[in-house]
């Protein structure tokens, strides 16, 4: 009699490979291994380093850095932890991502050069899709259903400048929202953020929060590299989310700093936007508190010295917590972004 056909095996759930085992305590160091053929590599791979600190039961808490190549604060900073981090001083497992866009950070670009992918809108990812859509694939599929936490340190890469902070998203959970801040003051920067973002298709942050699960970011900088100051609040921050998690041992985390300020964008007026392309003179300092219709930028043109330049106004009070960093700005860039106290 003849045999009915075998159902064909389902596909492995991700391209990307990783030789983690993540059930071993200890320090494990080992790469995502992502297919990458082309005409100098006819098997290539792009192997994106990834370590896991473990000891025993405990929460999971996923750290993230270089998700844009262009911001090096994480980068730094976790690279240092995967060495630094002693089992002992830890319950339950972290796992460590200094460079989640290797390509972008190898260039010292916010997007792949590979593909031109921007990490932080390529999320869920796609099984058979482009190098940075299999890395978010693999994140999405493998790891965060590992994760209780969810840590992504970025900052303003080579275009934005921020004051440090501490970021997170209005949720409609109470609990949540609730766990949120909590996490937000633990890590301890200058300034804490609810934003509310202009364009949230395809981030992490979305993958996290659909999950019920506590997702915090940062802003630590910007200006296309980092400052002892910056590095420093990425450092103490990482180890206080830990211990605010009951990961790592308290009496191993920084004091708490200062109080963090707490403020937030409720609406598409604290971001202010130019239509031109030309030279850029700022008109108001990072940090500064300016009110409704306060010019705060102006944007000059290089070819035509009789043409007036086009002056921009802060379309409500707030206190400027981001600006454009470099001398030349294109049509469309962002040019700063207020906010406003947090009740």
């Amino acid at each position: 009699m003849p045999q009915p056909p075998e159902t064909p095996a389902a596909p492995p759930a991700s391209r990307v490979a990783c030789g983690l085992d993540f059930e071993r305590d200890g320090v494990s160091h080992d790469y995502l291994i992502v297919p990458h053929s082309r005409d100098d590599s006819a098997w290539g791979a792009v192997q994106v380093p990834i370590s896991q600190i473990q000891n025993g039961p405990g929460p999971t808490v996923l750290l993230v850095g270089g998700n844009h190549g262009d911001e090096y604060e994480g980068q730094v900073a976790l690279l240092k932890l995967a060495r630094q981090l002693d089992p002992a001083s830890i319950r339950g497992r972290v796992l460590v991502i200094p460079a989640l866009n290797l390509p972008a950070a190898q260039a010292g670009r916010r997007t792949s050069p590979i593909d031109g992918g921007n990490m932080n809108r390529a999320f869920p990812g796609r099984r058979d899709g482009t190098v940075t859509e299999m890395i978010a694939h693999f994140v999405t599929s493998r790891l965060l259903p590992l994760a209780d936490a969810v840590l992504d340190l970025h900052s303003g890469g080579k275009t934005l400048n921020f004051t440090p902070s501490a970021i997170i998203h209005q949720l409609p959970d109470p609990r949540l929202m609730a766990d949120s801040l909590a996490a937000l003051q633990a890590f301890g920067a200058p300034l804490g953020l609810v934003l509310e973002e202009l364009d949230d298709a395809g981030m992490l942050d979305g993958e996290v929060e659909r999950r019920g699960k506590l997702f915090l970011s940062t802003e630590l900088g910007g200006g296309g590299t980092l400052t002892p100051n910056t590095l420093r609040i990425a450092e103490d921050g990482i180890r206080r989310f830990l211990a605010h998690l009951q990961v790592l041992d308290p009496a191993l985390a920084p004091p708490p700093g200062p109080p963090t300020r707490l403020m937030h964008t409720p609406d598409p007026e604290c971001f202010v936007s130019g239509h031109e392309s030309g030279l850029f003179e700022p008109l108001a300092e990072l940090g500064e508190t300016v009110e409704k219709n306060q010019p705060i930028a102006r944007i000059h043109f290089h070819q035509s010295h009789l043409q007036t330049p086009v002056t921009h106004h802060a379309k409500t009070n707030g206190t400027i917590v981001c600006r454009h960093n470099p001398g030349l700005t294109q049509a469309g860039d962002c040019l700063a972004v207020l906010a406003q106290p947090y009740a």
